[in-house]
Formats: structure tokens, C-alpha cells, sequence
């Protein structure tokens, strides 16, 4: 009865290959890489959030200026532009980060 997690059916990239997690003294230990399916704790490149536009301008959000008339009055209002935006693709990070699935307690309070 849940959803199915990322530690589901032996695929997890952190797991070691033959052993749990538990270390010597029954602390939780690193794991280390063994074989093809061990993935790097670290992240390096994201997914980025920001779009390209027709003239080349890089933003999260476009808008266009409209005039619009009503009962004789010019107004201002801004549109928000959805096509021809192109996404800004793999980012690559300034500082590696910790991937969210790594099994170990960075800080204890």
C-alpha cells in the first residue's frame, strides 16, 4: 500500500552489493562502489528552469505589452508569452551537490 520508492527491487544506485547498511559497531557505513549499478553520491548538473526566447534573452518568464481599448481608454497590460520558447537544457553546477537518495546522516541535532 504505497508508492514505490527509489529503493524498490535492488535498484538503488547507493546500496552495496552483498551487505546491508549496517557497519562495524552497528553504524550505518559509506557505501562503497562495487561493481556497474553503484552510482556517484554527488550530483554535478541539473536540469535547468529558465527558457530562450526568439531574440536570444534567457528568463524564467516572458510577457509582451498589449494596448488595449476600453470605453475610449488606452491600457497597458501585459500578456504572457507561451510559445516559441525554447528550454535551457543541462546546467552544470559551480559546487557538486549531495544526491537527495544518499543514505547517510550528514547532521545529527
Amino acid at each position: 500500500m504505497g508508492a514505490n520508492g527509489s529503493k524498490g527491487r535492488g535498484l538503488w544506485p547507493f546500496a552495496s552489493a552483498g551487505s546491508g547498511a549496517e557497519g562495524p559497531g552497528g553504524e550505518q557505513a559509506l557505501a562503497r562502489p562495487r561493481g556497474s549499478r553503484t552510482a556517484s553520491p554527488f550530483v554535478f548538473t541539473r536540469r535547468g528552469s529558465m527558457y530562450y526566447d526568439e531574440d536570444g534573452d534567457l528568463a524564467h518568464e516572458f510577457y509582451e505589452e498589449t494596448i488595449v481599448t476600453k470605453n475610449g481608454r488606452k491600457r497597458a497590460k501585459l500578456k504572457r508569452i507561451h510559445k516559441n520558447l525554447i528550454p535551457q537544457g543541462i546546467v552544470k553546477l559551480e559546487h557538486p551537490r549531495i544526491h537527495v537518495d544518499f543514505p547517510v546522516i550528514i547532521c545529527e541535532v
